[in-house]
């Protein structure tokens, strides 16, 4: 194990970028180390990735961008922004308002965070919060399920 460490590190010290260091160094293994044949690393990357589950990934990113791009975004804040607007702190209340919502209709945080996000964190930055406070807001309201979602 100690040899593929020395591979890894070599690999990263001449410069060789992250996804291919992490490919070389699994590919040395499996050349020399390992005792899977070769014929079997294509059916083995194949079937790890093989899984329909994984597809509900970009397709509820793809969700969200629809989303965006038919304005159905812009009306939940509108909305949040009616509910919330005058308390202190409203822009980052309307974000976590309108991401409640917005997992109400999608039930995924990923879409939720790639519709809302790239609307809400340039418009909270505008407004004065700091990018980290308003990556960190979004983020962490993503990630809220209404009650009456089935859990």
């Amino acid at each position: 194990m100690g040899i593929i460490a020395v591979v890894f590190i070599l690999a990263l010290a001449i410069g060789i970028p992250i996804a291919f260091v992490l490919g070389i160094s699994s590919l040395y293994y499996f050349l020399f180390l390992g005792n899977i044949p070769l014929s079997m690393i294509g059916q083995k990357m194949y079937s790890g990735i093989d899984n329909y589950i994984l597809l509900a990934i970009p397709f509820f990113i793809l969700a969200g961008e629809l989303m965006n791009r038919s304005k159905i975004t812009d009306a939940l804040i509108s909305f949040s922004n009616i509910l919330v607007g005058r308390i202190p702190g409203a822009l980052a209340q309307v974000n976590i308002v309108a991401s409640v919502f917005f997992a109400g209709i999608t039930g995924s945080g990923v879409a939720d965070t790639a519709a809302l996000g790239s609307i809400l964190i340039p418009a909270m930055e505008k407004e004065g919060y700091t990018p980290e406070y308003a990556t960190a807001v979004t983020v962490a309201s993503s990630v809220i399920i209404p009650s009456f979602l089935p859990v």
